[in-house]
């Protein structure tokens, strides 16, 4: 760990430093040292060939996959961009068969709580409030969960109450027995009575909520080899206790037995028997990247992902938000993620989910009826217990502002925010727990005229947030806000102000069209210029996605790259604050960071994430398939010189430079020894060795994963 820790650290300062048109030959475009026809293209001042092509495909896709390169070069990268900006063109076919996996993506937020029940509904559920399903798989989920949400009552109810008689006791009588008096007295036997008592009844507590003896191997293999609606209905009959003893009783390939042959509808009834919650959780996040890997409407999601985080809304925030994201992300975002601003403004403000995330749901004006009515009523009841009254909230008023349109910089006051928040008072949720949509409520609306960047917006309910929204949509300083945002993501950490006012000025004239805006960007030449070739740091996000892309990886489970994600610090809905993740390199790169990108790398590459499979074997002979470490037997092709190019080829577009080749080819080295060392896998063959064609298969493959693994964490790999 330590010499890969070293390692890391001399990528550390590669990724660092940004290239620069003097360092191009070395840390960028191989191809600037391959021709003079290249040479003199770096020389004027723009990409030329293939270095213009993956340009293009690394900003405006999530990375290449085998055969990218030699199909953009076939359509023409202008043809393509064209057909990005444009993706009901393009067939998805196959991605639709993949998204087919999570039924429950395409519900709505109210199907969604009633199918896969929120732990509010649960509670309101217990309570008598929501009617329980009478029969069926859904029936089931309702009852266990039920009994679950009973269960960790009756434990947290008898914690508090051994708490207090615990508490109770020691207050009643010292530890030294000494009485107030000062006199020495034994405890009588009624004065620990209630905790004796008390620790009866835990015990009796205890044997009534614990779970059956887990059910033996016979059982368990009855019920696996049961086919699937079957096995399915024999969970579904199953107690809550005697079904959670069961999962729990399942070791790794019993598991995957489990689920191998079931359909989606039957993954997920087992998936929500088990916990409803985290389904809707799983799903949403596998959907996501199954689309971000798998779809050919590239610039789409990568325009997803930037809306996403733009107009960013927290996992869990409530119950709630998760079944909310869906649709959010689904009906909100992907549909005008290439369209009019101002559409998708409008859109992301009548979000439940926005509007429960900065909590504009529960603000209400303070002359409104609903105040008016909520003052009377204290007036009539001066000794009621008090409540903390609602009120004016500013949270999404100020990040309206701040972070969706003008920019912290542009040009309003803590009274415009104010102002901002009176305007939208009654743009709430009907009843969020039941999954409810956007209402105006003019009881909580404050009436009268308000003021904001110095116009007036005259009295008129809904309209009102309708007319803010579009004068903050139309204004400069949002054009330019929005302009630097796109440029940071797709040219640079700093991008040039020229480009960046540029792109201003087409989304004031185009009325604030993206992809007007984004047609601009492409045909600048500060996208083109060879200081912006990798010279973006890509985020863990687009690092795992990306390596699954040129790994060609066929993934049937998501949750290994959901854990990675998490790991590296960027969780999928993960960010906390309104302002949501950072573009920027400083806040991706570190020697941890690094580190925990190359453990990932190299997991991923020996296919030691469950549900992850990928093939690095050629096609070729299998006689030749002999790997050595130094290659020096006759014959013993390929060695890890001729693999690394190859795999360089196949994974790295527009290759490494030099010093990277060698660092990796050192380190495989140091890798491969250690390997052998330890014992990992089958060892290296060594040089001289006589090796049966089916051994050197396996070794080669060993061979081909380390190298995968360290091209993948290449300084080349994690710029885009």
């Amino acid at each position: 760990m330590e010499r890969l820790k070293a390692a890391m650290a001399v990528l550390l300062c590669l990724i660092l430093s940004t290239p620069s048109a003097s360092a191009l030959a070395q840390a960028a475009p191989a191809a600037a040292s391959q021709s003079p026809a290249a040479r003199q293209a770096y020389q004027s001042g723009e990409l030329r060939g293939d270095d213009r092509i993956l340009q293009a495909l690394n900003r405006f896709t999530f990375g290449t996959r085998p055969g990218d390169l030699e199909a953009v070069r076939a359509m023409g990268v202008e043809k393509w961009f064209t057909q990005q900006l444009h993706p009901e063109s393009i067939d998805q076919s196959d991605l639709q068969a993949r998204l087919a996996q999570f039924p429950a993506m395409q519900w709505s937020t109210q199907d969604l709580l009633v199918r896969l029940p929120s732990n509010a509904m649960i509670r309101q559920a217990a309570d008598g409030k929501v009617p329980v399903p009478e029969h069926g798989a859904l029936h089931a989920v309702y009852v266990d969960e039920i009994a679950r949400y009973e269960n960790r009552q009756q434990q947290k109810a008898q914690k508090q109450q051994q708490a207090t008689l615990t508490a109770t006791a020691a207050m009643t009588v010292p530890a030294n027995g000494a009485q107030p008096n000062g006199t020495q007295q034994s405890m009588a036997p009624e004065a620990v009575q209630p905790v004796a008592v008390q620790a009866d009844a835990g015990q009796t507590m205890a044997v009534a909520n614990a779970e059956p003896p887990p059910p033996d191997e016979a059982k368990i293999n009855r019920i696996l080899a049961l086919p699937p609606a079957q096995r399915v209905a024999q969970m579904v009959a199953m107690t809550q206790p005697d079904f959670d003893s069961f999962r729990k009783a399942l070791k790794g390939p019993q598991r995957n037995a489990l689920n191998a042959d079931l359909n989606p509808a039957q993954k997920e009834v087992v998936g929500a028997l088990e916990n409803p919650q985290r389904m809707v959780n799983d799903e949403l996040m596998a959907q996501r990247l199954t689309r971000d890997i798998y779809s050919n409407t590239q610039l789409r999601e990568v325009m997803a992902d930037f809306w996403l985080n733009h107009f960013n809304v927290y996992l869990h925030k409530n119950d709630e938000t998760p079944y909310y994201l869906v649709s959010y992300e689904r009906d909100v975002i992907r549909p005008r993620a290439l369209g009019k601003f101002e559409d998708l403004l409008e859109a992301t403000a009548h979000s439940p989910a926005m509007l429960l995330y900065l909590d504009n749901s529960s603000s209400m004006g303070p002359d409104s009826p609903a105040a008016e009515k909520a003052k009377a009523s204290a007036a009539r009841r001066p000794d009621a217990k008090k409540s903390a009254p609602e009120g004016l909230n500013e949270n999404y008023a100020r990040e309206l502002m701040e972070l969706h349109t003008l920019g912290v910089n542009g040009g309003y006051t803590q009274a415009d925010v104010t102002q901002v928040a009176r305007v939208l008072t009654g743009w709430t949720v009907d009843k969020p727990q039941r999954g409810g949509g956007f209402k105006f409520d003019q009881n909580r609306h404050e009436p009268g005229t308000k003021k904001v960047l110095g116009k007036k917006i005259k009295e008129h309910g809904e309209q009102e947030g309708e007319q803010l929204l579009h004068m903050l949509a139309t204004r400069p300083a949002t054009a330019k806000f929005i302009s630097r945002k796109l440029a940071i993501r797709f040219v640079g950490d700093d991008p040039p102000q020229t480009l960046v006012d540029r792109m201003a000025k087409t989304f004031l004239s185009s009325g604030g069209d993206i992809s007007e805006v984004l047609k601009t960007l492409f045909h600048s030449p500060e996208f083109w210029a060879p200081d912006a070739y990798r010279a973006k740091v890509k985020t863990p996000l687009e690092y795992v996605v990306s390596a699954a892309r040129a790994s060609n990886a066929n993934i049937d489970n998501m949750q290994p790259l959901t854990n990675a994600l998490r790991d590296m610090g960027m969780p999928l809905y993960g960010a906390v604050p309104p302002t949501g993740y950072k573009w920027d390199a400083s806040d991706w790169v570190s020697t941890g960071a690094l580190v925990a990108r190359m453990n990932f790398a190299l997991t991923l590459t020996s296919n030691k994430l469950p549900g992850i499979a990928i093939s690095w074997m050629p096609q070729t002979d299998s006689d030749s398939l002999v790997a050595n470490i130094d290659g020096s037997a006759p014959g013993a092709q390929p060695t890890p010189e001729a693999e690394e190019q190859r795999l360089e080829a196949l994974l790295v577009d527009g290759g490494v430079s030099s010093s990277t080749r060698a660092a990796v080819l050192d380190q495989f080295k140091v890798q491969a020894q250690t390997a052998q060392n330890q014992g990992f896998g089958k060892p290296l063959p060594v040089a001289a060795k006589p090796v049966n064609p089916a051994q050197a298969a396996l070794s080669l493959e060993r061979q081909d994963q380390l190298l995968a693994g360290l091209l993948l964490g290449s300084p080349e790999f994690q710029r885009r």
